[in-house]
């Protein structure tokens, strides 16, 4: 048996879970649980760590197996190498890590940091709300130099991960 990932539609990874589990097909959908930002109440939920994909675990991944998972409504593929367009198995070490990771229950946070040359939102700070580019990147010390345009002039500036938003 081997695990492929499945890409879902936007927030269509518990409806394409279900339809899988009554289809026959083993379905793996990793959640964590965070804090939901609301107006009005704060409330901890599960989302997906992998927003828009979930794991299947199949004997074959021939065409015959792999009809089925594509016509699930809300699947958009079955992730595949570039060169031969054939389904990427994922070792089982890596979806045993995965596992063990959701099921230790700590409290985990997903984060997408802009790479060199991506456009940054700046989130906190004396510059919150202005945009920029990234031109420095240090991930062991969540550090970001993010250049900005005022009056015309390009200004570098210094951030930490938690001021700084991928666009």
């Amino acid at each position: 048996m081997a695990w492929y990932a499945v890409y879902t539609k936007s927030r269509f990874e518990d409806k394409v879970h279900d339809v899988l589990l009554r289809r026959g097909i083993d379905p793996f959908l990793p959640k964590i649980e965070v804090w939901s930002r609301r107006r009005d109440r704060k409330k901890k939920i599960h989302i997906p760590l992998f927003a828009g994909y979930l794991f299947v675990d199949l004997s074959d991944a021939g065409p015959e197996t792999r009809l089925p998972i594509l016509k699930t409504p809300g699947v958009v593929k079955i992730l595949a190498k570039p060169a031969d367009n054939e389904p990427a198995a994922i070792p089982d070490a890596q979806i045993d890590a995965i596992r063990r990771l959701v099921d230790s229950k700590i409290e985990l946070q997903t984060c997408l940091y802009p790479r060199v040359g991506e456009r940054a939102r700046i989130i906190n700070g004396p510059f919150a709300g202005i945009e920029g580019v990234v031109l420095k990147t240090d991930y062991a010390k969540s550090l970001f130099v993010v250049s900005i345009d005022l009056l015309q002039r390009s200004v570098a500036v210094t951030l930490e991960g938690f001021q700084v938003e991928k666009i």
